[in-house]
């Protein structure tokens, strides 16, 4: 009686159990962008693109060499007055000094003489001419006379010539003018200083940067990344916000024993004259990997919790936030190693903002 009890309880609990309808567990709802999410938001394609990666270079700022102009004192003698400085702006024949010269009273007599000698010559002539004509001297006189008067206007043309390429005017003073217009980068003169036609060394030195050359050292390492025609990006420590563009103009194919660095040359435009020569110069040059990669825009890569994510799109309903191995960034591009495929969709624009509503 007792077995039985307890299996007559035991099946009324196994149909109860049967009866009795399983709780069903609330589905959080699917997520979807509304009309302003979408507005804020702005897409682009992965693209599979050439990786470029950048080789960063030192160097400094100088002048074109081909648009330089040295100047060297055409005479002897002192400095009497220097009307420009280092750094000044010049035009083609402004006067940088004026020099005291005994080589100048020298010219001045030789062009006194000249000038008489070709009067006395020229009176000469007439009246070895109007002998002629009279019958009272002979052929040879008046030819005579023509050598003499041939031969003064041939010294007085030199000493005019003279006085023309070193721009002489009266006294012993003469001026040193600027040959080209441009800037002073170098200055070696003093007023009262006593200057000597056979000293080598420059007086000034005007260069025109209206387009300058950064000149940047190459490792050993790193020369066979070099091409004439490379993307250059240049900045400096006067300019730390400012960036210019320009190319690799010239590769010095020679290794400085000191240094064991190879020089190359990139030509820089400088319209508003901001950039010296002997700045301090930080190049980048991009150069290519040869090979391609899945690219991004650098905006659309979001850092998370340790992790690299993009927001791939579908359309409103089906949208992820997918982890990916970003491989480089580079600029405002991003190249993605594993993750992403070429074509498919991301939210650029508004990525954070889409990536923190799918996380809450």
């Amino acid at each position: 009686m007792k077995y039985l009890f307890l299996f007559f309880f035991a099946a009324l609990l196994i149909a109860s159990g049967c009866n009795r309808q399983p709780k069903t567990l609330a589905q959080p709802p699917a997520f979807s962008m509304s009309d302003t999410m979408l507005a804020r938001c702005s897409f682009a394609l992965a693209q599979e693109l050439e990786v470029k990666a950048d080789l960063r270079l030192f160097g400094k700022v100088v002048a074109d060499n081909n648009r330089q102009a040295q100047v060297y004192p055409v005479m002897g003698g002192v400095v009497m007055a220097i009307s420009a400085e280092l750094g000044d702006m010049v035009q083609q024949g402004q006067i940088l000094a004026s020099v005291r010269s005994t080589d100048v009273a020298d010219y001045q007599k030789q062009y006194l003489d000249a000038k008489s000698d070709l009067a006395l010559a020229q009176k000469n002539m007439q009246v070895a001419q109007d002998l002629f004509a009279g019958k009272i001297s002979s052929e040879k006189d008046v030819i005579s006379a023509r050598r003499e008067l041939e031969q003064a206007q041939g010294a007085m043309v030199r000493i005019q010539e003279v006085y023309n390429i070193y721009k002489l005017g009266k006294g012993s003073v003469y001026n040193i003018a600027a040959p080209i217009s441009g800037f002073i980068v170098s200055k070696n003169i003093n007023r009262n200083e006593q200057l000597r036609t056979d000293d080598p060394n420059i007086v000034f030195s005007i260069a025109q940067i209206d387009e300058v050359w950064v000149l940047a050292n190459v490792n050993e390492s790193d020369i066979a990344k070099v091409q004439t025609g490379q993307d250059a990006e240049v900045q400096t420590v006067s300019y730390p916000d400012k960036k210019y563009y320009g190319k690799v103009d010239k590769i010095f194919n020679a290794i400085d024993p000191q240094t064991r660095a190879m020089k190359v040359r990139i030509r820089i435009p400088n319209t508003d004259l901001a950039l010296k020569p002997d700045m301090s110069a930080t190049v980048n040059l991009h150069f290519s990997e040869e090979r391609k990669m899945t690219a991004v825009p650098s905006s659309a890569v979001i850092f998370d919790n340790s992790r690299n994510y993009v927001i791939v799109y579908k359309n409103r309903r089906k949208i992820e936030s997918r982890p990916v191995e970003i491989y480089r960034q580079l600029g405002k591009i991003s190249y993605v190693e594993n993750g992403l495929a070429p074509g498919e969709k991301i939210i650029d624009r508004g990525a954070l903002m889409i990536h923190d509503a799918l996380n809450d």
